[in-house]
């Protein structure tokens, strides 16, 4: 192709060059051509969260699922439900293997936010280690579960310290589940009470 100038003299002919052409027409095509909207982003990001908190949800799961048995102990026997008042006195159980145990929570009446006595004794067999679950009847109050120690000289007596927190009504159902580990079996011992009276 031929291009003439004009103006000032001679006139001389200039070819112009393929490539500028070529991207003209490419321009002039495109600019014909109606835009496409713009693509979205890649949803990589989205879908690597959605995985994060899909496993984060898992090892919560299997977390949740091991630390159960710390909530609620497997044991072997559990005791029905003694009908004697922690709040009046000490309340005894004749454990599976015909020893008995008594058991008490002072001061009386119990209170709440303040420091209990838990005390365990036993006539007859022997005993490895005690807890004293202490659970709220009506709403889950937190793991509260101290470990007595055995006093000394012996296995026959255990004591130790807790509190309860308070509730916002003023009174509330506690059910206090004496474990008993003998070495052959764990033994539930249950007992319920009021505090905050």
């Amino acid at each position: 192709m031929t291009i003439l100038l004009q103006g000032g003299g001679a006139q001389r002919p200039r070819i112009a060059h393929p490539d500028a052409r070529r991207r003209a027409i490419m321009q002039a095509l495109l600019a014909l051509q109606p835009r496409a909207p713009p693509c979205p982003p890649p949803m990589t990001k989205n879908l690597l969260l959605d995985i994060a908190i899909l496993l984060t949800l898992a090892v919560l799961g299997v977390v949740a699922y091991k630390l159960a048995p710390l909530l609620q102990p497997k044991t072997d026997i559990v005791l029905p439900l003694s009908r004697c008042n922690l709040n009046q006195q000490a309340c005894v159980a004749t454990l599976p293997d015909g020893s008995q145990m008594e058991f008490s929570i002072e001061p009386r009446p119990i209170p709440a936010l303040r420091p209990l006595q838990l005390q365990v004794s036993f006539r007859g067999g022997t005993v490895r280690r005690v807890e004293v679950d202490l659970a709220g009847t009506d709403m889950k109050m937190g793991y509260n579960r101290p470990l007595l120690a055995a006093a000394a000289g012996g296995n026959a007596r255990f004591s130790g310290e807790a509190s309860l927190p308070v509730c916002i009504t003023g009174s509330m159902e506690w059910e206090a589940t004496v474990l008993v580990d003998d070495g052959k079996a764990l033994v539930a011992v249950p007992f319920r009470f009021v505090s905050g009276n």
